[in-house]
């Protein structure tokens, strides 16, 4: 699997401040403590990156994923019912755009984290769901 390591980290780090701050707060609150729960295993993290977007040429506006961990994931930290269809799109379109090959979903809405992998290997985009509660 493609940055196992590092995601299988991030998912540590996540379910330690998930366990420490409990579901309930907002987003941003679970991605500030992500950041420090990362960089105190050892890992770079870029929160807020910009990144411009152009189309044909001209500059159309910027694109701010919440997290990029290692240079190589993108991490998203969300406060949702369930993971849906946009969710995924927005990280596909992530990836597309930072040249990124693996993002990482994370919800921190329920007592027991969530995540969802989503991974674009040559343009090929897909999804790779190991989550507790992905189906079987």
């Amino acid at each position: 699997m493609l940055h196992e390591e590092i995601t299988k980290d991030i998912i540590g780090a996540a379910m330690m401040v998930l366990n420490e701050l409990r579901p309930g707060l907002d987003e941003r609150l679970y991605e500030n403590a992500l950041v420090i729960e990362l960089r105190a295993r050892g890992h770079e993290v870029d929160q807020q990156r910009e990144y411009p977007v152009h189309y044909r040429g001209q500059f159309i506006g910027r694109l701010i994923p919440d997290l990029l961990v290692d240079g190589k994931v993108v991490v998203d930290p969300k406060v949702v019912t369930a993971f849906n269809d946009t969710h995924v799109a927005q990280m596909l379109g992530y990836l597309n755009i930072t040249g990124l090959e693996v993002a990482l979903l994370l919800n921190f809405k329920h007592a027991k984290l969530d995540w969802r992998r989503v991974v674009n290997q040559r343009g090929t985009f897909g999804t790779q769901d190991d989550s507790p509660t992905a189906p079987l």
